[in-house]
């Protein structure tokens, strides 16, 4: 199972971007997918969530900015980002709960992370 994610770059605060990050390989069920960010010194954090029902959950400091969502029949996560901050400076990383088989257990994937970096 392999996780692809695509879509950083740098941008002007205020701006937008959307990541993707595409889920491939021997998969049964994709559970929670979810995208975290880790900025220079700090810790990873999770910046949101979605289930496999389209229940979403947001970091406090991005909520009313971004939003998660899914397409499951392409096992791809997406999170539209707006109103972007220079805080928001941070590699990406999309994050997902896979079972590969009927009665196998869901593991974790992370992808490879993708930069975003918003200037002033």
């Amino acid at each position: 199972v392999q996780l692809q994610a695509s879509g950083g770059g740098l941008v002007q605060a205020g701006g937008s971007l959307r990541l993707s990050c595409a889920a491939s390989g021997s998969i049964f069920r994709i559970n929670r997918m979810g995208w975290y960010r880790q900025a220079p010194g700090k810790q990873r954090e999770l910046v949101a969530s979605i289930t496999s029902g389209g229940s979403t959950n947001y970091a406090d400091s991005v909520k009313g900015r971004f939003t998660i969502s899914r397409d499951n029949a392409k096992n791809t996560v997406y999170l539209q980002m707006d109103s972007l901050k220079p805080e928001d400076t941070a590699v990406y990383y999309c994050n997902a709960s896979i079972q590969r088989s009927l009665l196998g257990v869901a593991y974790d994937y992370w992808g490879q992370g993708t930069q975003v970096t918003v200037s002033s």
